[in-house]
């Protein structure tokens, strides 16, 4: 009699249906580690690769000031940085494919490491004692991460992400999102608050987005070349327009951010502010740490510490970027002027040239105005 009704309940009409939500979470328990570890080794050659690419065309920009002969884009070693660049970040995009947001957006600590070592070895920069203790705690901050991560790897489909799209927590979570955005923005166009951690949370509401999509049109992209096509669904293109979107926006305020505030204030605020976001993102809209352990989230979290902690001191107090161009003058520098204009003399003669015309100039105003 137990065997006839094990034989029942083992039958599929007798079977219970799968709900929605359950079907979904069967596809997300599949968890090959070969794609967890290809997403995590594409993510740190992605970054070293935009390290190198920052450091090539940094070497472009002096060696053409040094120059002064043709302007920084006629370089071939710029264009060269500008490629790695460009291959970096597409490693970083094929990388949310793979592994989950949470890890690949902290993994970004990759690139302020291998940066800092390769300005000092090529550029031969100045090692200070804040740059080996801030790169000893990112790299344990990364190792830790990539240990107590959720090793979770998430076969991205059309129709999982119109599942989570359409969830009530995700609804809630950007609901949120833009309500703070817009009062941010509010602030920072009709209020004139420039301060730096209002336009680093724009930017990082934006990335949020922006991680969010990525990842979904990584995956899909990832799910069409295996065989499985998901380009026909109406879901990829709308990703696809968020993605370009918020990745547009997101370049728009982090430009006016970087020239409001120096880069060594813009570095280390937009990394944790960028970081936090994706991780928020990741839990939120591919529960990715559903089912994790409270001790592996509390060792993630706490490696996400020290590589902010090591990010904040590889930046801090670098040179300025901005710094006086020596080819201009100063005009209160000359005697009898109070004008705080720079103006550049003629390269081939010792008159002043240019300035001479520019002084005339201002006597001409001073003359009108009388």
């Amino acid at each position: 009699m137990i065997r006839k009704n094990m034989a029942n309940s083992s039958s599929p009409h007798a079977a219970p249906h799968l709900t929605t939500a359950q079907a979904h979470r069967a596809e997300i328990l599949e968890n090959p580690l070969q794609a967890y570890l290809l997403g995590i080794i594409i993510s740190i050659c992605g970054n070293v690769l935009i390290s190198i690419s920052l450091n090539i065309q940094k070497y472009a920009h002096v060696r053409q000031s040094q120059r002064g002969s043709k302007p920084y884009y006629t370089s071939v070693m710029w264009w060269c940085g500008v490629l790695l660049m460009g291959v970096g970040e597409l490693g970083n995009f094929a990388a949310y494919g793979f592994a989950p947001a949470s890890l690949i957006a902290p993994l970004g600590c990759v690139s302020v490491i291998a940066s800092a070592v390769i300005s000092v070895v090529f550029l031969k920069e100045t090692v200070r004692a804040s740059d080996i203790v801030g790169g000893t705690l990112a790299i344990t901050g990364t190792y830790l991460l990539v240990t107590f991560a959720p090793h979770t790897s998430t076969h991205i489909t059309a129709h999982l992400v119109q599942y989570y799209a359409v969830s009530w927590h995700f609804l809630l979570y950007l609901f949120i999102e833009v309500v703070v955005f817009c009062i941010l923005l509010y602030l920072y166009k009709k209020r004139n608050v420039k301060h730096i951690v209002i336009v680093m949370l724009l930017v990082a509401l934006l990335a949020s987005l922006t991680v969010i999509s990525v990842k979904a049109v990584s995956g899909m992209i990832t799910e069409s070349i295996k065989g499985q096509l998901q380009l026909i669904y109406p879901i990829f293109y709308v990703m696809v327009v968020v993605m370009v979107a918020s990745c547009a926006f997101q370049i728009k305020f982090l430009n006016q951010a970087m020239k409001m505030f120096d880069a060594t204030e813009v570095v280390p605020i937009n990394f944790v502010f960028f970081t936090a976001s994706a991780i928020v993102a990741g839990i939120v809209f591919y529960q990715e740490f559903e089912g994790v352990a409270l001790l592996n989230i509390f060792m993630f979290l706490f490696g996400c510490l020290l590589s902010f902690l090591g990010v904040f001191l590889i930046a801090r107090n670098r040179p300025k970027i901005k710094q006086q161009d020596r080819n201009f003058i100063p005009m209160d520098k000359i005697p009898g002027r109070r004008h705080t204009d720079k103006v550049q003399p003629e390269a081939k003669t010792q008159t002043y040239g240019s300035l001479a015309a520019k002084l005339m100039c201002n006597r001409a105003g001073q003359a009108d105005d009388s």
